[in-house]
């Protein structure tokens, strides 16, 4: 049996005259936390999207846990669970709400949904706050409760792109404790993007680089700066992908999109 979650072979991805992902090849192992690592614009984002099948790839191949993502979508959705860079919650609803209804889109059984949800609410802290409306919440909590929403099918993948962005230290380094004991606990495989290098230094077990569309490093920590000659990730990546300015990627596509194909 296979011991990889994801399987990505020659993977492209255009836009007009752009190649957005240029044929990159990689797999994640059952129980890994994989960083995917890249400047603004370097084809991180338009990934996570074929990987959770929002973009149909141009050409190559995804097998998420054996499945084809492009043959079979809908298996492969009820697999992963996904925290977007941009916030995906409604805000004209309630924390049980939000978590409650993106359950019924997995035809989970409402007995079971509730307890699902009293389970994931109370691990990321805010089952006395489940009646409030998440426009009254902090950014943390939108936060904790978008990473509650993404597990309430048990999904064996959770996809984080750019999870923490914009949050204080201390509420990151607090998701990062849910992450890692999801992950340790449960042996949920994390594929995460993030600009801070000290995220993928103290949680990812492998480290990709990818750079106008192509991988341009990879390996653990220690072998990436052994590579580079480098003593911090922050360097090493600097070196891989240069010191110039990036544009940001095309506007990320939200959960609706996500949401409509599901409902198909």
């Amino acid at each position: 049996m296979t011991k990889h979650i994801i399987e990505v072979e020659n993977l492209v991805k255009h836009f007009g005259r752009i190649k957005a992902v240029d044929g990159i090849t990689f797999h994640v192992n059952k129980g890994e936390i994989f960083a995917f690592l890249g400047p603004n614009g370097a084809g991180k984002s338009t990934t996570i999207k074929m990987l959770t099948t929002i973009l149909r790839p141009d050409s190559g191949r995804i097998l998420i846990d054996r499945v084809n993502a492009v043959a079979d979508p809908n298996s492969v959705r009820r697999k992963f669970g996904i925290v977007f860079q941009d916030p995906s919650l409604d805000d004209e609803l309630t924390a049980y709400e939000n978590l409650y209804f993106h359950g019924m889109l997995y035809d989970l059984p409402s007995d079971v949904l509730k307890d699902r949800i009293k389970e994931l609410l109370g691990m990321v802290e805010l089952w006395e706050r489940r009646n409030d409306f998440v426009k009254n919440f902090s950014g943390g909590m939108k936060r904790r409760l978008e990473i509650a929403r993404g597990l309430i099918h048990h999904p064996q993948i959770l996809f984080l792109d750019e999870p923490t962005i914009g949050l204080d230290p201390q509420t990151r380094a607090h998701i990062w404790d849910y992450i890692k004991k999801l992950n340790r606990n449960e042996g949920l495989s994390v594929f995460f993007t993030t600009h801070y290098m000290d995220e993928a230094e103290k949680t990812a077990d492998y480290i990709i680089v990818i750079d106008h569309g192509k991988i341009v490093g990879e390996g653990t920590k220690k072998e990436i700066l052994k590579k580079t000659g480098k003593k911090s990730l922050d360097d090493a990546f600097i070196k891989m992908t240069g010191h110039q300015i990036r544009e940001e990627e095309a506007s990320p596509i939200d959960m609706m999109r996500l949401r409509r194909r599901m409902r198909r």
